[in-house]
C-alpha cells in the first residue's frame, strides 16, 4: 500500500491561515483593537488580543460613572494597544484610552450634527462640574446646570441625563457642555403645548413656585404664570408673602396669555366679588367712616375702609393748619382714623377722603372766640416784607400789615423793632374763614389820631403846623391842636424851586400848609406849602388882576394890602 505525505501549504495558504488564526493580525501600536477576556485574576482582567498575545487591564478601568463593571470570561472588549510587548512579553493595554477615543469620536459627530449627548455628572470642580461621556470628560459650568440657580446639585449627580455640547477642542482635550440648554429647549416645547391648551378666563389650580417683591410665580403644571401683587386680593397687599407661601396650592384665573412670549398673567382677586360694585351708594359724599391707615406717601395717606376698598387722604386734606409737613407726622401706619368722603370715582376706582373735615375749622372757632375788635396776644413767628405773622390760639396765624404797626412812623422802620419769639398784643381787625386769613393791628391799640381831628378838617383846608424834625427829604410836622402828624416833602415846601430848601426851616417853627389829602379811614393826612402858595396866588389874581397884566404877585398883593389898610382907616 502506497503511502504519501500531504503537500506543504503554499505561501498564500499560510497567509490565509494566519489571518484566520489571529483575526487579521492588525496589532498596530497606538490604535484601538478588540480582545477577548480569557481570565480574571484578582483585580485584573486577562485579555487576548491575538497573535497569541495577552495583556492585563485593571478591572477599575471598566468602571465609570453611570456604568457597571461587570465583565466575565468570554466578553469581547475594546482596548487601546500602547505596546505590543513589554518586558514580561505581554501587550500593554488600556481600557480607559480606548473608551476615550471611542467617546471623542461619537461626541465630535454629535457636535457636528448639533445632537444631544448622554453623560453623567460625577464631580464638582472650581466654577462648575465634570461630566463623564463613556470615558471622555467634559466641563459643565455652574451657570449651565439649570434654568434657575440651584443650591443642591446632589440629586443630579451620577445620573444619566442629556447635555448639549457648547464647545470642543480635541487638540487641547477640552469639552464644554450645557444641561440648561436642553432644559430650556424641552421647556419651550412643553410651554408651547401647554399654552395652546389654556384660555383666557379659565380657572386653574397651581402651586406657588417662587415669590418676588412684585408678585408670585405659579406652576400650572409645567408652565409658570405670574400672579402680580395687585391681583392677589382686592385689598392692598404690600408684599406677596402677606398672603402666599412657596409650595402653597392656589386657585387662579388666567387674565391674559401672550402666545408669542408664552407669558401668562394670573389673578386671584378676580375669583371674588368686586367690592367696588355699587360703591357710590355705599359711601355717599359727605358721610364719615372709620378706617385703618395702610400706607403713607409724600402726597398723602391711604386708608382702608373695608377689605379691597381704600381711599386717599391728600396731604392738603389732612390738617387745617399744618400745610408743609410730611403726612407721616400727622398719621401713622395701622392707625385708626375717622375720615369724611369727599369724592367717589367708581370708574377710576378712587375715593378721596378728608381728615381735617372731621374736625372744626379753626378759623371758625377763632372768630367765635375772638371777634373783630378783640385784643389778643401772639408770638412773632415770622417777619416778611409786608408785615408780621403772629402765632395765635388754635394753632392759627394772624398777620399785622406794615401799615398797621404804627400811626406815625413808616412800617418798614417799625418792623425792625420786632424779632421772632416776641410776645405781642394786637387787635383783631378781620377774619376771613374761607381764605383762612386773620388780619391784626398793633397801632389800633394806641388809639386813632384821627379822633382828634376837628370836624372841619378836610381836603383844601389850611392848617397851622409846628416843625418837629427837619430832614433832607422834607419836614416832619404836627398839626396844632390835634394828635395828627404829617410829612411835607421837599418838593412841596415852596412854589419856587429855589425856595424848596429844608435849611429855611427849624424845629419849633410855625408853618401854614394846605391839606392835599385827608383819608380818615387810612388815618392819612398830606400837607403842602406849595399848594397853599399856588391857591393864594390864584385867589389874588382872581380879585385884583390877571397874571399877564404885567403886574407882579408882589404888586398885586401890595396893592391889595394897601386897600385893606385904607378901608380900615376909613372905618375908624
Amino acid at each position: 500500500m502506497a503511502t504519501g505525505t500531504a503537500a506543504a501549504p503554499s505561501r498564500e495558504d499560510f497567509a490565509a491561515l494566519l489571518e484566520e488564526t489571529f483575526g487579521g493580525g492588525n496589532l498596530q501600536e497606538g490604535s484601538v483593537i478588540k480582545g477577548t477576556v480569557v481570565g480574571i485574576e484578582k483585580d485584573l482582567a486577562v485579555i487576548d488580543v491575538g497573535l497569541k498575545t495577552e495583556g492585563r487591564v485593571a478591572l477599575k478601568e471598566f468602571q465609570g460613572p453611570g456604568r457597571g463593571n461587570e465583565i466575565k470570561i468570554g466578553d469581547t472588549v475594546e482596548v487601546y494597544l500602547e505596546r505590543v510587548e513589554n518586558a514580561l512579553g505581554e501587550a500593554v493595554l488600556s481600557r480607559d484610552k480606548a473608551q476615550r477615543e471611542e467617546s471623542w469620536g461619537k461626541l465630535e459627530t454629535a457636535f457636528k450634527n448639533n445632537e444631544k449627548v448622554t453623560g453623567v455628572i460625577f464631580n464638582q470642580v472650581k466654577g462648575g462640574f465634570t461630566v463623564d461621556f463613556d470615558g471622555a470628560v467634559a466641563f459643565l459650568p455652574r451657570s449651565q446646570v439649570d434654568i434657575r440657580p440651584i443650591r443642591d446639585v446632589t440629586p443630579l449627580m451620577n445620573v444619566n441625563q442629556p447635555f448639549q455640547i457648547l464647545k470642543m477642542d480635541r487638540r487641547r482635550g477640552n469639552i464644554v457642555v450645557s444641561r440648561r440648554t436642553v432644559l430650556e429647549e424641552t421647556r419651550a416645547e412643553q410651554r408651547q403645548e401647554l399654552v395652546q391648551n389654556l384660555e383666557e378666563g379659565q380657572v386653574i389650580d397651581g402651586v406657588v413656585k417662587n415669590i418676588t417683591d412684585y408678585g408670585a410665580f405659579v406652576d400650572l403644571g409645567g408652565i409658570d404664570g405670574l400672579l402680580h401683587v395687585t391681583d392677589i386680593a382686592w385689598r392692598r397687599v404690600n408684599h406677596p408673602t402677606e398672603v402666599l407661601n412657596i409650595g402653597q396650592s392656589v386657585k387662579v384665573k388666567i387674565i391674559k396669555i401672550n402666545h408669542e412670549t408664552h407669558r401668562i398673567s394670573l389673578g386671584m382677586k378676580q375669583l371674588l366679588d368686586d367690592p367696588w360694585q355699587g360703591i357710590e351708594a355705599k359711601y355717599p359724599v359727605g358721610t364719615r367712616f372709620k378706617g385703618r391707615v395702610t400706607n403713607i406717601t409724600d402726597y398723602g395717606a391711604f386708608v382702608e375702609l373695608e377689605p379691597g376698598i381704600e381711599g386717599l387722604i391728600h396731604v392738603s386734606e389732612m390738617s387745617w393748619t399744618k400745610k408743609n409737613v410730611h403726612p407721616g407726622k400727622i398719621a401713622s401706619t395701622s392707625q385708626e382714623v375717622e375720615v369724611q368722603i369727599l369724592e367717589v370715582d367708581p370708574v377710576k376706582r378712587r375715593i378721596s377722603l378728608g381728615l381735617k373735615q372731621t374736625m372744626r375749622n379753626p378759623w371758625e372757632v377763632f372768630v367765635e372766640k375772638y371777634p373783630p375788635g378783640t385784643t389778643i396776644e401772639g408770638e412773632v413767628k415770622n417777619k416778611t416784607e409786608f408785615g408780621l405773622f403772629l402765632g395765635l390760639d388754635g394753632d392759627v396765624d394772624g398777620m399785622v400789615h406794615l401799615s398797621d404797626l404804627d400811626w406815625k412812623r413808616p412800617g418798614e422802620q417799625v418792623i425792625e423793632e420786632y424779632k421772632k419769639g416776641d410776645k405781642v398784643s394786637a387787635q383783631v381787625l378781620d377774619v376771613d374763614v374761607e381764605k383762612e386769613r386773620i388780619s391784626l393791628g398793633i397801632k389800633q391799640l394806641q388809639g386813632d389820631p384821627m379822633d382828634s381831628a376837628p370836624g372841619d378838617l378836610k381836603k383844601g383846608a389850611v392848617v397851622t403846623t409846628e416843625v418837629t424834625e427837619v430832614k433832607e427829604a422834607g419836614l416832619e410836622v404836627k398839626i396844632l391842636d390835634t394828635d395828627l402828624t404829617s410829612f411835607i416833602k421837599r418838593s412841596e415846601l415852596a412854589r419856587d424851586r429855589n425856595d424848596q430848601r429844608t435849611d429855611r426851616f427849624q424845629v419849633g417853627q410855625k408853618v401854614d400848609a394846605r391839606v392835599v389829602l385827608f383819608d380818615r379811614r387810612a388815618s392819612k393826612v398830606q400837607l403842602s406849602i406849595k399848594a397853599l402858595e399856588v391857591a393864594e396866588e390864584k385867589e389874588a389874581i382872581a380879585q385884583y388882576g390877571s397874571s399877564d397884566s404885567g403886574a407882579t404877585l408882589g404888586d398885586i398883593l401890595g396893592s391889595a394890602l394897601k386897600r385893606k389898610g385904607e378901608e380900615a382907616d376909613d372905618k375908624e
